[in-house]
């Protein structure tokens, strides 16, 4: 099962996007581990990651991340910020099904 993060400056944010994205995997049988981090609790964050999704507001973290994990296989992208201004669940989880490879719902 692959492990999706989604990071924001405190988790809060991503916290109740994450909430509709598990619901609709779920109601799809998808099979996706995805969580909501704050930027500071990456760093302490244990499991393998497959891909990073950062918010919109966290976006200059990306070359950081992507130095600090480029020995793995990891993938990163930015949530549009539309999509993560509505909460849109679907479009968010759509965008990690494609970054993933997987079709999408």
């Amino acid at each position: 099962m692959e492990n999706v993060v989604l990071v924001c400056t405190a988790g809060m944010s991503t916290s109740l996007l994450v909430s509709k994205m598990k619901k609709i995997a779920a109601e799809n049988n998808i099979q996706i581990n995805i969580e909501a981090l704050a930027q500071s609790e990456l760093k302490n964050y244990s499991k393998k990651i497959d891909l990073i999704l950062l918010g919109p507001q966290v976006k200059y973290l990306l070359n950081n991340l992507e130095r600090d994990y480029q020995n793995t296989q990891a993938k990163f992208a930015v949530i549009d910020s539309i999509q993560y201004g509505t909460l849109n669940g679907k479009a968010v989880l759509n965008q990690v099904l494609t970054l993933l490879d997987k079709k999408v719902i």
